[in-house]
């Protein structure tokens, strides 16, 4: 007959064991669903929005990025141009109901984007930065961003371009703090630092 300390002691060896088990098996399968889901797009519809906004912010000409006065050093023939290096921050999108991606039409943002040089460090970079608001329609996204005019002064031009929620918002917020480190190391790496 077993005691019942020892049937307890046994019972409780077993129970971790079990536990031990469904644990690893949990890892495995999750390891297994990480490495065969490893180019699928984030799961939440935010995190799928910034990822779009950046991989299209990067992989445009800076040219493209509408900023006026802005412009890399010149790349000679043969040589690469340098990588844009992108944070970017969504402040809404419309029509604010939907649940996916492809019925998001147009985003609301931020960006912040270097020229990464090599062995330019980030002080210097060539940047370009501001509000943004893509078209998610067309593909590849358009790209606006809010800058003054000679004749209307950018916080006039921010207000006309975006709707008012995302207007405040934009006056207020730009990067944060996670996201601008993020950005630093990518663009680090990019350039060679």
């Amino acid at each position: 007959m077993i005691s019942r300390q020892s049937f307890a002691g046994w019972y409780r060896h077993r129970l971790v064991w079990v536990a031990v088990i469904l644990l690893a098996t949990s890892a495995g399968a999750a390891v297994l669903v990480n490495r065969s889901d490893s180019k699928a797009e984030p799961a939440d519809l935010q995190a799928q929005i910034v990822a779009r906004m950046r991989t299209t912010l990067e992989r445009v000409d800076p040219g493209q990025h509408n900023h006026a006065g802005h412009s890399a050093q010149q790349v000679t023939a043969g040589e690469e141009k340098p990588p844009v290096i992108c944070g970017v921050r969504v402040y809404g999108y419309e029509p604010a109901e939907v649940t996916t991606l492809a019925d998001v039409q147009t985003v609301y943002g931020f960006h912040l984007c270097g020229v990464a040089e090599r062995k330019r460090p980030w002080d210097v970079a060539v940047k370009l930065a501001g509000p943004v608001i893509m078209d998610m329609s067309s593909d590849p996204p358009g790209i606006q961003v809010v800058e003054a005019t000679e004749d209307v002064r950018f916080i006039d031009r921010l207000r006309q371009m975006f709707p008012p929620k995302y207007a405040t918002v934009a006056q207020e917020e730009a990067l944060t703090a996670a996201e601008m480190a993020d950005q630093r190391r990518r663009y680090d790496a990019a350039a060679g630092l």
